[in-house]
């Protein structure tokens, strides 16, 4: 193998989903090699499909990270702190063991939590690449904060924020991390991030930065900080939803939960096109229960059939006081495939935190959503999708109430989305047609990603040559 790839991700499903796309991606290179590594808590936890997704071409490999039975929203902090410890030691021993043994590692991809990767490769010298999992937007929101451009505390709700080359955004469309309201648990995200950047800036030339993005969709992002080579690679969504090149990968096949024996799809199958309303906030974001009591109601109020996803949902007699007419109207399931769903001809509206992953699979599937942005960059991406993509609305949290939306608000959404939502429609499928475009073989994305590892097999091939 001329490249013989270190992936290193965060051990969270929103990381692993666009980084294990990627190794696919990048092994269908015949010169090629990757070897994926996160920790334990993440790999023991993948279904056991993951392999045969793959082909048996990734190599799998895991790290104890002193929580190998994941960890809660409250340890985040102390997480965080033990992950960089031992996944600092772990990188540094899995690079020195390849050396020793005589197949080097000759590149270490890295996703935007674990800078700590990075800084263990540049110690032994070996050469490192940002993968970076959210919109080119974002990247260039933190580069402005990180080079002094704005103060995020100080920024008003209302305040129109303007900086170069991006949409023009409100405080309260920020990431939550940069705002004085961010709790203390998420401390540890600011100094990451100020990391990433620290760390690019160490690179002698002008580093890429791979990013899960199209070019149609954020051209000015992309190209607008010349400091840095943002190259969009995306949408890293499996071929079978995407671009039809690889019928046969049709999941991203590394689920950190079990997916529900609920057959789901044949209930999808009995509804008529554009009925069903999707309902999903991701595999992280806690939604707090007088917050799902009022997304029940307002799902009631809506009387249209719905597919919600609520993790634990066998304690949902907990959580909900109209459980039973709840679930005469639709079906709650404890998880599913997404971009399955999304894909099915019967979805109508997709209610979603707007998580990146998400946000992406609803564009490429060409559904309209409803944004219920929770924390970190969601707010930002919900931004995007109702006043520049125009695929969806946002709800509206009332000023008081503890930021709980109420049911009459969720039923608003939903009524515009689903009553009078043509224009979203439209917009959503030509997002969905521009994104499967930049994703054939004359695409911007795949011709992006080409270019890069072809320079990657020719740099190393050069690098041999030199220590020859």
């Amino acid at each position: 193998m001329k490249c013989n790839i270190l992936l290193v991700t965060f051990p969270a499903q929103g990381h692993i989903n666009p980084s294990l796309q990627l190794a696919k991606r990048l092994v269908k290179h015949v010169d090629v090699k990757v070897t994926f590594f996160t920790s334990l808590s993440a790999i023991r936890r993948m279904t056991k499909s993951t392999s045969s997704t793959t082909d048996g071409l990734i190599d799998f490999i895991s790290f104890h990270d002193g929580y190998d039975n994941g960890w809660s929203n409250d340890e985040s902090q102390n997480f965080m702190c033990s992950l960089k410890e031992h996944g600092s030691k772990a990188v540094a021993d899995v690079i020195t063991a390849a050396r020793e043994e005589g197949r080097p590692f000759t590149r270490l991809i890295y996703t935007l939590l674990v800078p700590w990767a990075a800084q263990a490769a540049f110690n032994l010298q070996l050469p490192v690449t940002l993968l970076w999992i959210q919109p080119a937007t974002l990247f260039g929101i933190y580069f402005y904060y990180f080079n002094n451009y704005f103060n995020g505390a100080g920024v008003g709700s209302n305040q129109v924020l303007e900086l170069p080359g991006l949409p023009a955004l409100e405080g309260s469309d920020l990431p939550s991390f940069l705002l004085a309201s961010n709790p203390n648990i998420y401390d540890f995200a600011l100094p990451t991030f100020t990391e990433n950047f620290q760390i690019l800036d160490r690179h002698t030339n002008r580093p890429t930065v791979l990013v899960n993005t199209f070019q149609d969709l954020e051209p000015e992002p992309l190209s607008v900080i010349d400091k840095y080579k943002l190259l969009p690679i995306g949408p890293l969504i499996p071929s079978a939803f995407l671009d039809g090149n690889d019928p046969s990968d049709t999941s991203f096949g590394c689920d950190l939960i079990e997916k529900s024996a609920d057959d789901y799809v044949e209930w999808l199958d009995s509804k008529e096109k554009f009925s069903v309303i999707y309902v999903a906030f991701g595999s992280y974001s806690e939604i707090s229960k007088p917050q799902t009591e009022e997304i029940a109601k307002g799902l009631i109020k809506s009387q249209r059939p719905f597919l919600w996803v609520i993790r634990g949902c066998e304690k949902l007699g907990e959580m909900l006081s109209c459980r039973e007419e709840l679930e005469k109207q639709g079906r709650i399931v404890g998880w599913c495939t997404q971009v399955e769903v999304l894909s099915h001809p019967s979805v109508g509206c997709f209610v979603t935190h707007c998580g990146w992953n998400s946000s992406l699979e609803s564009l490429v599937s060409g559904v309209s959503v409803v944004s219920f942005p929770q924390w970190t960059d969601q707010a930002t991406n919900a931004k995007l999708i109702q006043d520049y993509w125009k695929t969806g609305v946002r709800v509206v949290k009332p000023e008081n109430g503890g930021g709980v939306v109420e049911a009459d608000e969720i039923k608003r959404c939903l009524e515009i989305v689903m009553d009078g939502g043509q224009q979203m429609r439209k917009q959503a499928k030509k997002w969905r047609k521009l994104a499967t475009e930049a994703m054939k073989e004359d695409g911007s994305s795949n011709i992006n990603l080409n270019i890069f590892l072809d320079q990657l097999v020719s740099h190393e091939h050069q690098q041999q040559i030199l220590d020859f």
